[in-house]
């Protein structure tokens, strides 16, 4: 059977493997100690870090949908005082690489909270949520608009020296825009697709599903798009590595996220299906990519035939 080399160097980081956890779905890493084992993963992508503590929004806040789940839970956490202190010990043992999320309300609080986690020892990279209303401009999404998502990017690449991943909204009507005003940020890679704003109704009461009415939609039901916007940056030629996320429940959804043009993926909602399911993942690769004759995961990154 074919030797198979899972290691990739994408993004400005060195990975054992090109499977990782996504962000908001794998806690800070110590919920699942037991059930996966973490240094079998590429790596592990932390819950939404903002510079000072947030309690999230009203419950209920998550409910199953067909083929996918809802959930706002209002980037619940401990902040970055709280994430140094409580979190980041364990995290600096557990194995693996560490991407910390982080985001914030408005343009100084970005650059307030990329640079402290920055500085902290531990952290391997961080990602940038963008898909975070801009309470200065209405509400609307930083990650929206090109030009003010290339000028958030390049005001924290400014102070952030670790390698930056965006994480990209999908509500959007041009995924590359968003992309390319990342490069020309100053952006080191790509996290494709955050979730989808959809919402869900109980037709017997007569009621939203969740408290806030809308929340974000994720799980096997956004795959499709996911998969589009992946290869629809890869094929514009945008100069930065992608990671892929939306609806990765096992190996063959990994390897399809490849052909589009991602160098990883992350597991989002199918850990709170298995809780091992990225351990899982990484098992089911290394076999099926064996018994297929391919010796190197990377022969795969892009490799999609459309012609």
């Amino acid at each position: 059977m074919t030797r198979v080399n899972l290691a990739i160097e994408t993004g400005g980081l060195a990975f054992r493997n090109p499977v990782l956890t996504a962000s908001g779905t794998f806690g800070y890493g110590k919920e699942f100690e037991g059930l996966t084992d973490l240094r079998s993963l590429g790596g592990l992508v932390t819950k939404g870090i903002s510079p000072k503590p947030r309690f999230g929004n009203a419950t209920p806040r998550i409910c199953e949908t067909a083929a996918g789940m809802l959930n706002s839970i209002g980037l619940e956490n401990v902040g970055v005082e709280g994430f140094e202190r409580e979190k980041l010990p364990y995290l600096r043992q557990c194995g693996t690489r560490v991407l910390v999320n982080f985001f914030g309300a408005t343009f100084d609080e970005y650059v307030d909270c990329g640079g402290r986690l920055d500085r902290l020892d531990g952290v391997d990279a961080l990602e940038m949520n963008v898909s975070c209303p801009n309470i200065k401009a209405g509400g609307i999404e930083f990650g929206t608009d090109p030009r003010v998502l290339r000028d958030l990017v390049r005001a924290c690449r400014e102070v952030i020296k670790k390698p930056l991943w965006i994480k990209l909204t999908p509500n959007t009507s041009d995924i590359v825009a968003l992309a390319k005003a990342c490069a020309d940020g100053g952006a080191d890679g790509l996290s494709i697709i955050n979730t989808i704003t959809g919402m869900a109704i109980d037709a017997r009461t007569r009621k939203p599903k969740i408290a806030t009415i809308f929340g974000g939609l994720s799980g096997p039901a956004i795959k499709p798009i996911a998969l589009r916007m992946v290869f629809q940056v890869r094929r514009a030629g945008v100069p930065l590595p992608i990671s892929g996320i939306g609806g990765i429940q096992d190996a063959t959804d990994a390897i399809e996220f490849f052909l589009a043009g991602a160098s990883t993926v992350q597991v989002g909602t199918q850990s709170f299906v298995d809780p091992d399911a990225s351990g899982h993942i990484v098992r089911d690769l290394e076999e099926r990519l064996a018994a297929d004759g391919v010796s190197d995961v990377r022969e795969l990154v892009g490799a999609l035939k459309t012609g």
